[in-house]
């Protein structure tokens, strides 16, 4: 399941984010999950980019998903990823002001902790910045196989934790 938002660069992002509101997100989410459950989905994974991460991380503290995936997120705490109930991936861009390695290293060793018993995956890609998996130039070899890298973890990831 995806939910896309673009941003119209003819607003300023301070008042896209207040009317995109990460809560927003998560409550927008619920009743197409719930939908999809009464279609006979057994299993419900999402990924979020960016500001989506933050959606994506109160849906598994909710128990909503069985697997969830943040690509460069945005707006997630530490004290969000204590609360994940579901196995979670997170990749993260070597050069990030938004959520910079520090930050990303912090959310693996709380899962990490001995009392957590979440499957993760931490990834932090070399020489890359936030966004790098959906913003990026085609002609740049590096960048594209950067990309073409956190779309092949997120799609294991799914493959493993949804059956």
């Amino acid at each position: 399941m995806g939910i896309h938002m673009y941003l119209n660069a003819d607003r300023p992002i301070q008042v896209w984010l207040k009317e995109h509101a990460p809560g927003k997100a998560f409550e927008e989410a619920k009743p197409v999950i719930a939908a999809l459950k009464e279609q006979g989905v057994s299993t419900v994974g999402a990924a979020g980019y960016c500001w989506g991460a933050k959606g994506v991380a109160e849906l598994a503290k909710a128990n909503e998903i069985q697997a969830a995936v943040m690509s460069h997120p945005s707006f997630v705490t530490v004290d969000d990823i204590k609360e994940v109930k579901c196995p979670i991936a997170i990749l993260g861009a070597e050069t990030d002001k938004t959520s910079p390695p520090e930050l990303v290293k912090q959310f693996e060793q709380v899962l990490s902790s001995s009392n957590s018993g979440i499957a993760h995956f931490v990834k932090i890609f070399p020489g890359v910045s936030h966004g790098w998996t959906v913003r990026y130039k085609s002609e740049d070899a590096g960048a594209v196989k950067s990309a073409e890298e956190a779309l092949s973890d997120m799609i294991d990831w799914f493959n493993k934790n949804l059956k």
